[in-house]
């Protein structure tokens, strides 16, 4: 054989190898996206916004195929702010929103309406160089709290701090306190602060998702972004405190701090306190459903607790079957008792049933294509 023909040959080859490696992925993507249509009836809903919910809403929809299997509900942690620009941007179906819709935002959405979907806690972690892991669980008072965040208590060994902990004085250092906070917009900061606000009028940095901490300016401050960013400062760094949400730190088995509430008694976070807690403002309501829970007079009562919320559209939901579904989907996970047990195993609690009576009442209001939606 001629070398021209050999490479000839080798040439017709190499060609072939090539259109046959570039054609497979090809069919292999036609293949992939064949398998992920829905089936025929079937209804994808989309919604994102609040991390604070994030473990509750992952064990409802799962739980949620189940009861009804034509509908696929994704949530993506993306923070509040995040969420209320999806839904009115309309990226979105619903929205998650631990922190309140503003005029302007709902201005900007036209037909928006906030729903209360469970309460959470925020709670206050902290590690103590040399504390014993079977120590008794550290105690605050509102004041105290304040007084850390403000930087005006300054050290773990402050007099306002061992008064509270008589079993762990020996253990609380003569060192500085690292104070952390979230670095992001956040609504468990809003839920935080809002707290703080009423804990005492000597909190004066407002309350906000986001506000300039007194802390940092003292030069004790320290930012984390989301939860875990909170969480691995404090588990990081010595003698640290910062604020989570409770289900953030009973997944993560972190130790948090109970708190003595308005009333003067020492609370543990949980699904009953948060209950209490709801209880207290279930008539202070505004038109808009909403109602801040933070700082209750019931002696039961957790006081840094707040709602999260669903967002969503009221009259300008197009595609009828998917509202149905949505709706149907969001009256279970606010009455049904196995995703009530879910949310309690987490750290939530569902609303009591004055609250669910109005959630339920305003979910029927919503229309599509100008007839009622949830039936």
């Amino acid at each position: 054989m001629s070398r021209k023909l050999s490479a000839l040959l080798f040439i017709l080859v190499t060609a072939s190898m090539l259109l046959t490696a570039c054609a497979a992925p090809a069919a292999q993507i036609n293949q992939n996206s064949q398998s992920t249509q829905l089936a025929p009836g079937s209804v994808q809903i989309n919604g994102a916004g609040a991390t604070f919910p994030v473990p509750v809403y992952t064990e409802w929809t799962y739980a949620y195929q189940y009861v009804d299997p034509s509908v696929t509900i994704n949530y993506q942690g993306i923070g509040s702010g995040g969420g209320k620009k999806a839904i009115i941007d309309g990226t979105v179906d619903f929205a998650g929103s631990d922190s309140l819709v503003s005029e302007a935002e709902y201005t900007a959405g036209k037909d928006l309406q906030m729903y209360p979907m469970i309460a959470g806690a925020v709670v206050v972690i902290y590690n103590i160089e040399g504390l014993a892991a079977d120590a008794p669980s550290l105690v605050l008072d509102r004041a105290t709290l304040v007084g850390i965040y403000n930087a005006t208590i300054k050290n773990w060994n402050d007099p306002a701090i061992v008064a509270l902990n008589p079993d762990l004085a020996a253990s609380l250092p003569d060192k500085p306190i690292t104070v952390v906070h979230r670095s992001d917009g956040s609504g468990t900061s809003e839920i935080f602060t809002n707290a703080l606000k009423s804990f005492s009028p000597d909190w004066t940095a407002g309350a906000g998702s986001s506000i300039e901490w007194p802390v940092d300016k003292a030069g004790n401050g320290v930012g984390g972004k989301g939860n875990q960013g909170v969480a691995a400062a404090v588990q990081n760094t010595p003698n640290s405190l910062g604020y989570v949400e409770l289900s953030y730190a009973v997944q993560n088995k972190i130790a948090f701090a109970s708190l003595v509430n308005k009333s003067g008694k020492t609370i543990i976070a949980d699904a009953a306190s948060l209950q209490a807690a709801m209880a207290d403002f279930a008539d202070k309501f505004t038109d808009k459903l909403t109602a801040t829970i933070v700082d209750g007079p019931g002696e039961n009562s957790y006081p840094i607790a707040g709602y999260t919320y669903l967002v969503l559209h009221t009259t300008s939901m197009s595609d009828c079957l998917k509202a149905q579904k949505l709706l149907e989907y969001i009256k279970w996970s606010i009455t049904d008792a196995s995703a009530a047990k879910r949310a309690a195993d987490l750290g939530y609690a569902v609303l009591p049933d004055a609250v669910q009576k109005k959630v339920l009442a305003k979910l029927g209001e919503v229309t599509c294509n100008g007839n009622t939606v949830l039936k």
